[in-house]
């Protein structure tokens, strides 16, 4: 049973949410000092600037739809129930070439707040 400081969280009861670029949403699952965990959704044709951290280590879980990666000037696709960590200073972006939404779950440690540069 969760106490006062233990929090059961969902897509429908996040700690925060937050829409972004051309509808796409963000849900914000967990969030401390050290590290973040949100869940997003891409609409087709939709997607990120290039950019990258400075200092995070991001982890992306794919858990419906296919993402287009663009990392160091390559693309490449990761499914649903792939994932793919991307390394501080490294150049990316993430977009929905498909059909259908694009859902996953970002790990972020520590917090990208504050520590990103749009190429």
């Amino acid at each position: 049973m969760p106490t006062k400081e233990n929090k059961v969280v969902s897509s429908a009861a996040p700690l925060s949410s937050y829409q972004w670029g051309a509808g796409s949403e963000a849900f914000v699952l967990s969030s401390n000092p050290f590290f973040s965990i949100k869940k997003e959704q891409i609409p087709p044709g939709s997607g990120e600037q290039l950019h990258l951290h400075n200092k995070a280590t991001q982890f992306f879980y794919i858990t419906n739809g296919a993402a287009t990666f663009e990392m160091d000037q390559r693309f490449f696709t990761v499914d649903a129930g792939q994932g793919i960590e991307i390394f501080p200073g490294q150049p990316h972006r993430i977009f929905n070439e498909g059909a259908e939404p694009l859902e996953f779950l970002v790990f972020s440690h520590p917090l990208t707040e504050q520590d990103r540069l749009n190429l």
